[in-house]
């Protein structure tokens, strides 16, 4: 089968590897979509080991003879079963099943694997496309443990959007705990932001968005946001608290970054407010008297999503007719992969996918 490579220096490579066997428990999928996803170009800009070692998981990766790390890409997998091994019970899957990857393995046994969150293991999980062959791949070998099925009315790049970061966007609004009675600032319009926008919206909350990228900010009313501030023009605090009467939004999620959006996504909240930081990497700096404290703001981080909350995403968007599709704006097949990452590089679109 074929797969794709990170080799760092924003150069990918598609290669031939065996194809995948299923050994007790386990499945093969046969890949219909696979998401690229913001946190791949970690990889792609900076390599697959150098990443793995700023991420701390250098000690559980097999590299090749040559010392070269040859682990297939993409974290956002769904496609058909197409082999099952030995012991798993028919009544819950079968060759043929369309499903979505939950992208993380653990040891099943710690609490965290237990109630979903394998991410959290206390062994330290597996993250498929990081430290085990991933998606942008013909074949992908799984737990069983790992499949959720994906509702008919959903289409497979749909389910690969929730897959990651359709599913981190929805992980992000069980944290806020959010409801009809909310106002919501989203602070990044980009894949991740626009879902949260997209469901929130869905949930009849009133959305706010905020980026400073002025297509995004265009394209955000196609996507449930009732108001959209251009924050290379204007200051989205002062902009939310003339459009909420003085009083700022209730809640607020960060989903794009950086120091600056971070602290205005707090400052924007009024007392009480509750802020979501959805974005991996950098830090913020807050007075914490003024800011947190003074105001009685709730801070909180929200790292993906529960297996449990992955399956309640699916189903929500299929019973809410979500046009989850609308996310993305190219499609790819494996053979242009070099070109899919160097368009999706310059973060100036929508989502990308290939599609099999």
């Amino acid at each position: 089968m074929r797969g794709v490579i990170f080799k760092g220096s924003r150069e990918v490579e598609l290669l031939d590897f065996d194809d995948p066997v299923p050994g007790p428990g386990e499945a093969v999928i046969a890949m219909k979509a696979s998401g690229l996803c913001g946190s791949d170009l970690h990889f792609y800009r900076n390599g697959m080991a150098a990443a793995i070692e700023a991420m701390g998981f250098k000690d559980r990766i097999a590299a090749s003879a040559d010392g070269e790390i040859r682990i297939i890409a993409g974290h956002e997998p769904c496609g058909v079963i197409a082999e099952l091994g030995p012991g798993v019970d028919p009544k819950a899957f079968k060759v043929g099943d369309r499903v979505i990857v939950f992208h993380y393995e653990g040891c099943r046994h710690c609490d965290h694997c237990r109630t979903g969150w394998s991410q959290l293991c206390d062994d330290g999980a597996r993250v498929h496309g990081v430290m085990s062959h991933g998606a942008h791949a013909d074949y992908m070998k799984v737990p069983v443990s790992t499949l959720v099925h994906l509702p008919e009315e959903m289409s497979f790049k749909g389910g690969a959007a929730v897959a990651c970061g359709t599913g981190t966007a929805y992980g992000a609004l069980l944290r806020l705990n959010i409801s009809a009675r909310d106002t919501l600032a989203v602070y990044g319009l980009g894949p991740v932001g626009l879902s949260v926008a997209q469901l929130a919206a869905a949930m009849g909350v009133e959305v706010i968005g905020i980026d400073i990228n002025p297509d995004r900010v265009a394209r955000a009313g196609d996507f449930g946001v009732a108001h959209a501030i251009d924050a290379g023009t204007h200051d989205p605090v002062e902009e939310i608290f003339k459009l909420t009467r003085g009083r700022g939004v209730s809640c607020a999620a960060e989903c794009a970054g950086g120091e600056a959006p971070r602290s205005q996504a707090v400052r924007s909240t009024q007392t009480w407010g509750r802020i979501a930081l959805v974005a991996v990497g950098g830090n913020v700096t807050l007075d914490v008297m003024k800011d947190l404290i003074g105001k009685q703001r709730t801070l909180i981080g929200s790292y993906t999503f529960s297996e449990v909350g992955m399956k309640d995403c699916a189903r929500f968007i299929a019973d809410h007719g979500v046009e989850v599709d609308r996310l993305f704006t190219e499609e790819w097949t494996l053979d242009r992969a070099a070109e899919a990452y160097a368009d999706f590089d310059r973060q100036a679109g929508g989502k990308g996918v290939f599609l099999f």
